[in-house]
């Protein structure tokens, strides 16, 4: 401000315009949830324990003698229980992602974002770390207390700390170990870790998974929900009106106040909501339901538990927070009601292409052939006339077994006279034999008699007949074969 004086006045200039600079960034305020105890709490147990005995256990099942889910990078072989599959199957890798996005709009369509509340990683290995964290530094008042202790630090802080990061740690490195236990054989992966002799790529996995998987959980928790997941921001597109999701009930709630148990909330003129907080400080994203759907809400339910707790003490019917559609809330219907909006057009529509999907899926997979070949011609050398007696092509078989048995094939040619399929030394080949999951690269002759077949092009066909233990597997490849000028 300046001041211009005069003879009469002082004049005050002041400036046009007032600056106002705003942050580009929020600075993060740390989370402590409070642990709940209630249904969704329980079922949220169930699916950690379901999901980690399922990752952690896999690579540790055999079939037939070797690990059941194994993803061999290095011999391009992905082993799967039963199912040996190659680079040429990525089709039903395509299938399958292709499923999975279509279950994850499924199922948010129905009720939100239950794959985040329940079976995320992200979710999953949070609520392992959090419940490390409770267990050795306390819940949410004695960690607020604990961090909120100033430098330097009591031996009690630095114990609890250490004890903390050290689980921490021992949990992020074994889900590392077992990361790469899906593309390395995970007893010879143990053996090479005792004996200090990992290779330098698994190395590299080992401590840069668990270095995520430690830092994500540890550390940045929501901030992953919030900032990192792209689900997070297009869910919105996929929730309706008839969408289940965790809902606030703010025709029954407000308005929010203090009261007692005695009081009369007519002639208080308040509505169910105690405004205790407790939803939002049990709410592992920080966020508070009240305020409506967000996208940060992961639907998990917690606040779900830690309402209707509340509800119970002041002898309120529960469901003050509950899982609802937003059509129900308006119109006051049930959630029985509410379940006759369920099969509406988009979720028919969901459910018939993923149903459609799965079957070609699993009837292509059940009903492949196991028996692959591959036919090449030698550029090299066209053709080629022996002894004035026979003319020769060169070809290369390639044939792949992608089943766990020995495999009898049975090679002939077919299409010319006297034509007949030769092996590198002159003699003709009846069968080879190719081993479980394996290939075999055959250079092979195909003769035909001289001056029986005119000079040019020829179209002939390679026919093989494998026979694995009691099933009989056929495939036939055309070709061509080159008969040189007389």
């Amino acid at each position: 401000m300046v001041q211009v004086s005069t003879s009469q006045q002082v004049i005050e200039i002041k400036p046009a315009i007032d600056i106002v600079e705003q942050s580009l960034y929020e600075v993060r305020q740390h989370i402590y949830p409070r642990s709940i105890s209630g249904s969704f709490a329980s079922w949220r147990i169930v699916f950690v324990l379901l999901t980690q005995l399922l990752y952690y256990g896999l690579p540790w099942l055999t079939w037939n003698d070797r690990q059941a889910v194994l993803f061999d990078l290095v011999q391009r072989k992905f082993y799967i229980f039963g199912l040996v599959l190659w680079p040429q199957d990525v089709i039903y890798l395509t299938l399958l992602l292709i499923l999975s996005a279509l279950s994850l709009f499924l199922f948010t369509a129905v009720a939100g974002r239950l794959f985040c509340g329940y079976a995320c990683p992200q979710t999953v290995y949070t609520e392992i770390f959090m419940w490390i964290e409770r267990k050795v530094e306390g819940d949410r008042f004695a960690r607020i207390r604990l961090d909120g202790e100033e430098w330097p630090w009591s031996l009690k802080k630095w114990r609890l700390k250490i004890t903390k990061h050290f689980l921490w740690l021992v949990i992020a490195l074994w889900t590392g170990f077992t990361f790469i236990g899906y593309f390395t054989p995970i007893q010879e992966l143990s053996t090479n870790i005792l004996a200090l002799s990992l290779g330098p790529w698994q190395t590299f996995w080992l401590f840069f998974y668990s270095f995520a998987t430690w830092g994500n959980a540890g550390f940045m928790r929501e901030q992953v929900c919030k900032y990192m997941c792209p689900y997070a921001r297009f869910q919105s597109v996929m929730v309706d009106k008839d969408t289940f999701v965790v809902t606030y009930d703010k025709l029954r709630g407000e308005p929010r106040g203090s009261r007692s148990k005695a009081d009369n909330l007519a002639q208080k003129g308040l509505g169910e909501c105690v405004d205790c907080s407790i939803c939002v400080q049990v709410c592992p994203t920080g966020i508070d339901i009240r305020d409506g759907l967000q996208y940060m809400c992961i639907g998990c339910g917690a606040c779900i538990d830690a309402c209707n707790q509340v509800m119970v003490k002041m002898k309120y019917p529960k469901g003050l927070v509950r899982y609802t559609t937003e059509r129900a809330m308006l119109n006051r219907e049930s959630n029985e009601s509410a379940r006759g909006h369920l099969f509406r057009p988009r979720i028919l529509i969901y459910s018939t292409i993923i149903l459609v999907l799965t079957s070609v899926f699993l009837f292509s997979l059940f009903t492949r052939n196991p028996l692959r070949v591959d036919v090449m011609r030698d550029r090299g050398a066209l053709a080629r006339e022996v002894d004035g007696r026979s003319i020769e092509n060169i070809y290369r078989l390639q044939l792949m077994n992608s089943s766990e048995f020995p495999m009898e094939v049975e090679i002939k040619a077919i299409g010319l006279p006297n034509i007949a399929v030769l092996d590198t030394s002159g003699k003709v080949i009846n069968n080879v034999v190719i081993q479980p999951a394996s290939n075999l690269l055959i250079p092979v002759k195909v003769s035909v008699t001289i001056n029986q077949v005119l000079s040019g092009s020829h179209p002939i066909q390679f026919q093989f007949r494998g026979k694995e233990g009691e099933r009989i597997r056929e495939r036939d490849e055309k070709s061509s074969f080159i008969v040189p000028r007389q």
